[in-house]
């Protein structure tokens, strides 16, 4: 017990020094210029999930369920039984964005997990030159993501996950591109109004090559905070922050806050710090027990100023 108390305060310490760490860094770092353009599979950055979008992205260490796979795959390991999830994205200019993910814990070894994500066009016509109004001819383009995720406990409070995946992407005929990421992850909970501190270090991998030209992949090191400002039995009110640091440009910050009354309805609203187009997001949700399953629906609504919004729809499952 001495010992276990011991790692946690040590453990403590260590986060405490990161946030400061970090936060001085990242206040250095957002003068730093940008590289658009310079990392490929940028579908890898839109957000998955309504709930976290909701916070604006605020969400890596509040995240829970099979939605780990994407935001930090160390939490994975708190998921009771298995968890299905299934989130709709209405991005811009009649793109779909799609995630579906599955979950589940064995006792004594760990959780895995599987994921798919996908973004796609709706049906566009071949035009050259020549022909402005069209070939006759017919393309979609897509790309898609399919990983694999474990997570496990180290003690009863730190908890770390990694995952492994592979990226498929699709422009018109020939033009295609496939690479392999790996995602690592760390989570600590504590018993004090819930409070969490996460980790991760995603899509770090192998770069993609389209024709002669090889991009990286767009990795980025996120770390975050979520705890319970009130906690009761009725209400709860979550409050998180995270940061992020992508490799082709400044850092970016998020702020949320979730209320939730009796855990059956929740609102959720949070800001986007330091980026040039995302602004506010807004969201809500319901829970409820029916005949032994826990069942979830989100909705979120993200302002992109003159892009428009981008609404987000989720469906989750546990059992």
């Amino acid at each position: 017990m001495n010992a276990f108390r011991t790692i946690q305060r040590g453990f403590s310490v260590m986060v405490k020094r990161v946030v400061v760490l970090t936060a001085v860094v990242a206040d250095m770092a957002h003068a730093q210029y940008s590289r658009p353009g310079s990392t490929s599979a940028q579908f890898l950055k839109i957000g998955v999930s309504p709930r976290g979008s909701g916070l604006a992205g605020a969400y890596i260490a509040s995240v829970a369920g099979a939605e780990g796979t994407y935001y930090n795959a160390a939490a994975l390991a708190w998921v009771k039984g298995t968890d299905l999830v299934f989130n709709h994205t209405s991005w811009f200019a009649g793109i779909n964005h799609e995630f579906g993910a599955v979950a589940h814990t064995f006792d004594d070894v760990g959780t895995f997990a599987a994921s798919v994500i996908g973004m796609y066009t709706d049906v566009m016509k071949v035009t050259t030159p020549l022909q402005p109004d069209g070939t006759g001819e017919t393309f979609t383009a897509g790309s898609y993501k399919a990983a694999v995720s474990y997570s496990r406990f180290l003690t009863d409070r730190v908890t770390v996950g990694v995952t492994g995946g592979i990226v498929y992407e699709k422009l018109y005929g020939s033009f295609t591109a496939t690479s392999y990421t790996i995602d690592i992850a760390a989570l600590y909970v504590s018993d004090f109004r819930g409070f969490r501190f996460g980790m991760q270090i995603s899509n770090f991998g192998s770069d993609e090559t389209f024709v002669n030209e090889a991009y990286p992949l767009p990795t980025a090191f996120t770390f975050g905070l979520a705890m319970n400002a009130i906690d009761d039995d009725e209400h709860k009110v979550m409050v998180g922050f995270s940061a992020t640091k992508p490799n082709d440009g400044k850092p970016l910050g998020s702020i949320g806050a979730e209320y939730s009354f009796s855990s059956f309805l929740f609102v959720r609203g949070g800001y986007q710090l330091y980026h040039d187009v995302a602004t506010y997001s807004l969201g809500a949700g319901v829970r409820a027990d029916v005949l032994g399953y826990d069942l979830r629906f989100d909705y979120s609504y993200s302002d992109f100023r003159l892009l428009g919004a981008a609404h987000r729809f989720g469906l989750g499952v546990g059992f």
